[in-house]
């Protein structure tokens, strides 16, 4: 038998492919071949726009972190002025609310005590001792003063309420409101007669110098 030399090898072996080449990392179609220029400034380009973009996507994401920020403090301005302005507004209507309270009755008061002034000066005015003939000028004069003494009491009763009548101005804390009445409870028997003597003086005078002119023309007679 004559032997082949082919006898010897595989058929499966003959009839597959060879193996294709691998590409180099650089893309290049040669086994162990550096990458060109070309390659590198396309690598580089590559690269430039990838980190473009990134940089792109943290700016976005910063805008959208400083808006999430802003309206974070809007949201708590909103609400920390809420809050002040409940509390401001709450206690502004109260303060208000008494103070109308106060000038409203403080009003009526001075109604009350302006109506008794002009009543009191309406009956000084109507004074007049040329009037007065000589049967009736002792009984015109004790009229005339009592007429007097009650428009003192008058105008004492508002001295006390309205200190303003006697130039003082009236409290910082508490404007427009009338002083109140002096305690004359704790007040002695002398303090008290004292004080009648200081308000009444007056009176006790011309009721002395009426007395000693009566006195007078009753010698004459």
């Amino acid at each position: 038998m004559r032997i082949d030399g082919t006898d010897f090898v595989d058929t499966d072996l003959r009839s597959s492919p060879a193996p294709a080449p691998r590409p180099t990392p650089g893309g290049s179609g040669a086994a162990g071949r550096a990458p060109t220029r070309e390659e590198l400034d396309s690598q580089l380009t590559a690269t430039q726009q990838e980190l473009t973009r990134l940089r792109e996507a943290q700016e976005q994401l910063e805008r959208a972190k400083a808006a999430v920020e802003e309206m974070r403090r809007r949201r708590s301005e909103f609400h920390t002025g809420r809050e002040e302005m409940l509390q401001g507004l709450i206690r502004g209507v109260g303060l208000l609310e008494q103070a109308e309270h106060n000038l409203r009755r403080d009003a009526q008061q001075m109604s009350r005590t302006l109506e008794g002034l002009r009543s009191s000066l309406a009956q000084v005015q109507t004074l007049n001792e040329q009037t007065w003939t000589d049967t009736s000028w002792e009984t015109e004069l004790s009229r005339g003063l009592a007429t007097i003494e009650n428009a003192r009491m008058e105008y004492s009763q508002a001295r006390l309420a309205w200190p303003f009548l006697d130039g003082k101005a009236p409290a910082a804390s508490e404007p427009g409101t009338p002083a109140s009445a002096p305690n004359l409870a704790g007040l002695g028997l002398g303090q008290l007669a004292r004080m009648g003597l200081a308000f009444n003086w007056p009176i006790l005078v011309l009721g002395v110098g009426v007395l000693a002119v009566a006195v007078v023309l009753a010698v004459k007679r």
